[in-house]
């Protein structure tokens, strides 16, 4: 689980590295080209909507086979698209259909037991991160050796052979809810009306992804730019970099397990903010920026893997759907990240960059003090 959910989610993170050269390609401006990112964020949200309910109701291998397949569909369109457009279109359906991991962290926690559910989940996620930050690095590589159509080719190569892979070793898992497709979205609302505390999550969740994506997206940017004079293949390897918040969401589910969710949430929200003071005073020094990526990679997971944790204790029976609620804020969260951090880019350089994530992860520190916290008992 943890190995497909790397593979799939790095489906919405190949464009990061290479957009600069797409930019080139269609001759369009830095805020203009980072529309590919917003949009994968888009079509993942969407999924994270209308396709992970489905967890709840059918049968979750058929389900994640397709889904695969699928994507493998939009990365070779995306691989041949002659416009910016059908480059656009090709990344809404990437982003879409690579919603997989949803449907299998919530898979993986309801097989953990109670005390282990946050090493699990943090596990899983080890795996995901790891995708998400890897993939920088080898498409950073590639699109610098071998073009941006390339990496798109690749990545369609790699689903098609998890496909086959997991056609053979995934489980079926059956799920037990018996209502119809549209009772199933509307009990989203329910659940979201219900449960302060998933509403805390995900208003949290959203603003730590929005300051994660701002900063990723407009990267490579910053290193293309008078300050460094780097190309994709060093944006790229700032993945690895990133890829330490991978020992963290570990730690992070044990901490959770251990001392409760709300005491990692907290420490991951202040190293966030850390992590992006050091950004901005010491960015423009190569160990500034370094040391910055470290520790916002792991202020991240560590909120991110408690947040989790702390929505799937609330019902057992509705994981996919808690899962639903608080990952389409997440990345409704992200979508505004990259969309603001391209605007700040453009208007302001690094330091707006700067300001949009620290503006963002202020606002999740507050809504994690004070909102909700008075039904959170009752609930």
């Amino acid at each position: 689980m943890a190995v497909t959910c790397g593979l799939v989610v790095a489906n919405l993170y190949y464009n990061q590295p290479l957009l600069a050269e797409i930019g080139r390609t269609f001759g369009l401006s830095e805020s203009r080209v980072s529309l590919v990112a917003t949009i994968t964020q888009v079509g993942y949200t969407l999924g994270l909507l209308l396709i992970v309910p489905l967890g709840d109701k059918r049968e979750r291998k058929s389900l994640v086979l397709g889904l695969i397949l699928l994507a493998a569909a939009g990365l070779v369109g995306a691989a041949y698209a002659p416009t910016f457009g059908l480059l656009v279109g090709a990344s809404l359906l990437i982003g879409l259909f690579s919603a997989v991991p949803q449907l299998l962290i919530p898979m993986a926690a309801s097989l953990a037991s109670e005390e282990q559910r946050g090493q699990v989940v943090g596990k899983v996620m080890s795996g995901l991160l790891i995708g998400v930050l890897l993939s920088r690095t080898i498409s950073g590589y590639v699109g610098l050796h071998f073009g941006w159509r390339a990496m798109y080719g690749v990545g369609a190569v790699i689903m098609v052979l998890l496909t086959a892979v997991l056609a053979r070793m995934l489980p079926r898992n059956q799920a037990h809810y018996a209502g119809s497709y549209g009772s199933l979205l509307r009990s989203l609302g329910t659940l979201a009306r219900e449960l302060p505390t998933l509403r805390r999550s995900a208003i949290v969740g959203a603003c730590l992804f929005g300051g994660f994506s701002a900063f990723w997206t407009t990267l490579v940017f910053f290193l293309e730019s008078d300050a460094y004079h780097y190309h994709s293949d060093v944006a790229g390897l700032f993945g690895l970099v990133g890829a330490t918040g991978a020992f963290a969401a570990s730690f992070a589910g044990k901490s959770a397990d251990r001392k409760g969710p709300d005491y990692a949430l907290t420490l991951g929200i202040l190293l966030f903010l850390g992590g992006y003071l050091l950004l901005g005073f010491g960015g423009y020094h190569l160990v500034g920026l370094i040391a910055g990526v470290v520790i916002l990679d792991v202020g991240q997971q560590m909120a991110h893997i408690s947040n989790q944790t702390r929505v799937f204790s609330l019902r057992p029976e509705a994981r996919s759907r808690l899962n639903t609620v608080y990952m389409t804020a997440c990345f409704i969260g992200a979508s505004a990240g990259s969309f603001l951090g391209g605007l700040a880019w453009d208007h302001f350089q690094w330091p707006g960059v700067c300001a949009v994530g620290l503006g963002l992860v202020a606002l999740a520190y507050l809504a994690n003090r004070f909102y909700g916290r008075s039904g959170s008992a009752a609930a």
